[in-house]
């Protein structure tokens, strides 16, 4: 990868990993569904009348909207609401990595080489490690909504390489677009009216702050380069970056929230920080070591 490159995604990781932080705050005074359909109303606009709509089918953009957006925030928003720690919850949103490799190579013929494969068994060590500490910190309803959100993050990446060189700002503007709707749907049959119109009445400047840093960097920005890097490089090069969002997360959680971090949570921060740095520099270290045998 290419430095500048290697910066943007570093950039949109630490973005996301504070953002965990952001939710669980935005989350004191919003119900989880109608916070996620306002993060993606103010996505899409007023941008949407300045972008144009990509050049992909309508079932693509729908496809990535749907698992992109719609049903993985909707998870992720409710399972931190469930009280699901949110370090925690950016370390298991990880499992994403792993989904998107395994669709990647059933749905898209990709095959990872050898130190990909190597980093994602190391990585997935550390969030085992997490899994076997998980019974006193989090309850297992949040923890199911949390890895299905990562399963669902993958098939997002997965619409992703399928749209090609589509613009990316046209991508996430307009899948934004399709999804405030469902959501806010399901928002008010699930969390009702009443408590829509009650959390708009106390609005304060902590969940306008929350839905704004959910809708612009997180979203406009972060997924917007993501989606642009996802079309540039292998899946197998891009989706463990994402590993690094639990770093910030649980840093970010530490500090802001008090969040514990016991020494399980830094020795799998470590694991998959290696499970990373081996995915990245494992064939340029390979490919070195055969240039000096020769």
């Amino acid at each position: 990868m290419k430095p500048a490159d290697i910066f943007a995604a570093l950039t949109v990781v630490i973005i996301w990993g504070v953002n965990f932080v952001v939710i669980k705050i935005g989350l004191k005074g919003l119900p989880p569904l109608f916070f996620t359909s306002l993060r993606f109303v103010f996505a899409a606009l007023p941008a949407v009348f300045f972008v144009a709509r990509p050049a992909v089918p309508w079932r693509l953009l729908a496809g990535y909207a749907m698992f992109q957006f719609v049903v993985q925030f909707s998870l992720l928003f409710c399972g931190i609401k469930l009280g699901f720690p949110p370090g925690l919850a950016s370390l298991v949103i990880q499992l994403q990595a792993f989904f998107t490799i395994g669709l990647a190579v059933l749905m898209l013929g990709e095959r990872p080489g050898l130190p990909q494969i190597a980093g994602a068994l190391i990585a997935f060590s550390g969030i085992a490690l997490v899994a076997a500490f998980l019974g006193a910190e989090g309850p297992g309803i949040g923890f199911a909504m949390v890895i299905a959100a990562g399963f669902s993050w993958g098939l997002g990446n997965i619409f992703t390489k399928k749209m090609g060189r589509a613009d990316a700002l046209g991508v996430v503007t307009w899948g934004s677009l399709l999804a405030a709707p469902p959501i806010l749907a399901v928002s008010v049959a699930i969390e009702g009216t009443d408590a829509i119109v009650a959390s708009l009445h106390h609005l304060d400047w902590t969940s306008v702050a929350a839905i704004a840093f959910n809708a612009y960097p997180t979203t406009i920005i972060g997924f917007g380069v993501w989606s642009h890097l996802m079309r540039k490089y292998p899946t197998a090069t891009i989706a463990p970056f994402t590993l690094l969002v639990p770093v910030a997360g649980m840093i970010s959680a530490a500090l802001a929230l008090g969040e514990s971090l016991q020494w399980w949570k830094l020795a799998a921060g470590a694991l998959i920080l290696a499970g990373l740095a081996l995915n990245q520099f494992g064939g340029r270290l390979m490919r070195l070591a055969s240039g000096t045998t020769r």
